[in-house]
């Protein structure tokens, strides 16, 4: 049951820290004005205008008592209420006068007005009208053969303080609100540019110098993080010094080798070394290229449609068949996507003969689908033909040709981009390959 509720609330209440935060501070001010306004007007606003109501319809009684008392003249009785009670009195002659009115049970007035005149004239004894004039309230008392008719200012039965009170409790919390926006946006766009920069970071990309802002511990966040950047920075910094060595070092014994061996005699011996020492050469420049940085290439925009139409082209094969959709765009190192989609129809065409390339988007992803009707993959090796210098011995033919780097390069230049690479089968029995690039 609490799971359930608890889902409930995290399924309703907004995702983003902003708008959490500007929740906390909203709800708290939102439901101390309601509980101020209850009190209010239940204790004050609603019991005053009971009393000032009371009091107005004391003076109409009073003056009607008085008025029928023959010891006092009529018009001066009028005169003296009208004068000193500010009552605006006319006596209107009319059998016929319906006294039936409007009940407005949504307003105060009306509904304290209708109570105090029914306890002291009896339910068929007034009408009142709060709406016919502006800033009057009519009232009409039966009176033998007609009504007196009690013109009175609205004032006589509200307090105006409520109007005030109304202004004085909204304004402030509407100003203390925008003032928190101000602040809970400057509180969380620290965050936001973390976020950014850790996505940018993960997708390679180059990153100016970052300054990290805002409160204490998120400025110490900003730190660590840029520290870890820069560890991360020197070590592949490191790492191609280090190849490049590696590279140099090596190349140097292979070209003595193959010197060597042009002076060997035996052509079948020479033949198995020279063979030997290009596979050596080959895995070591497959190998370099898997660890060369990749960072040193800046991010572009381009149109990936047209790219993969121009490395079809250069095939120059007709069993190739693209799907694409036109005016693709996307943000990245158009180098390395154009060596990771090579890598892929290499090994298509490698063993299989007919390929299809097909290209999609939506409003998150771009797909690129590329599919073989060669003898596939077991799926139990999906997982590890991306590991790099892995062979398989069944499902596709081993050569001496390949290193086993193709897939593990593709992988890792997709994910460096922050998207996805999968294996599948396909539609032509072969092997299929997806990726998911973001927007």
């Amino acid at each position: 049951m609490f799971y359930g509720l608890s889902k409930f609330f995290k399924n309703i209440l907004p995702k983003r820290l902003f708008y959490r935060a500007l929740l906390i501070v909203a709800i708290p001010v939102i439901v101390l004005q309601l509980v101020i306004t209850f009190v209010f007007f239940d204790s004050l606003w609603i019991k005053t205008n009971k009393g000032m109501t009371r009091a107005l319809v004391n003076e109409i009684k009073t003056f009607l008592e008085v008025y029928d008392d023959e010891i006092y003249n009529k018009d001066e009785i009028t005169n003296l209420f009208s004068i000193y009670q500010d009552l605006n009195i006319e006596y209107v002659e009319d059998d016929n006068f319906i006294y039936d009115y409007d009940e407005r049970w949504f307003s105060p007035i009306d509904r304290t007005l209708r109570r105090e005149l029914k306890s002291k004239f009896g339910s068929e004894g007034f009408w009142f009208s709060s709406t016919n004039y502006k800033e009057l309230i009519e009232l009409r008392i039966r009176y033998q053969n007609g009504y007196f008719k009690f013109l009175v200012q609205k004032d006589r039965v509200t307090s105006s303080s409520a109007r005030i009170f109304a202004l004085w409790i909204t304004v402030p919390a509407f100003i203390m609100v925008f003032i928190s926006l101000i602040f809970l946006k400057n509180q969380t766009r620290p965050i936001t540019n973390l976020a950014r920069v850790a996505e940018k970071f993960g997708k390679g990309e180059e990153i100016e110098e970052f300054k990290p802002s805002g409160a204490a511990e998120i400025r110490q966040a900003g730190y660590e993080f840029d520290k870890m950047r820069k560890r991360i920075n020197r070590h592949l910094n490191q790492r191609s010094e280090m190849l490049s060595g590696i590279s140099h070092d090596l190349r140097t014994p292979l070209t003595r080798m193959k010197l060597q061996i042009a002076f060997i005699k035996d052509k079948e011996l020479a033949d198995k070394l020279s063979e030997d020492i290009n596979e050596m050469e080959k895995m070591l420049n497959e190998y370099l290229q898997f660890t060369s940085s990749s960072y040193l290439e800046k991010d572009e925009q381009f149109d990936l449609s047209e790219l993969i139409d121009k490395i079809v082209k250069k095939y120059n094969n007709n069993n190739i068949s693209t799907i694409l959709r036109d005016r693709t765009y996307f943000n990245g190192r158009k180098n390395l996507i154009q060596r990771c989609i090579n890598n892929l129809i290499d090994n298509s065409i490698k063993y299989g003969d007919k390929v299809i390339i097909e290209l999609k988007k939506n409003n998150n992803n771009i797909f690129i689908k590329i599919e073989d009707d060669g003898p596939g993959i077991p799926k139990e090796e999906f997982e590890n033909v991306f590991k790099p210098f892995y062979k398989i011995d069944k499902g596709r033919a081993d050569s001496k040709s390949s290193v086993g780097l193709g897939l593990s390069i593709a992988s890792d230049i997709i994910r460096s981009h922050g998207g996805n690479i999968k294996l599948e089968k396909s539609s032509l029995k072969g092997l299929g390959v997806r990726i998911f690039l973001p927007v």
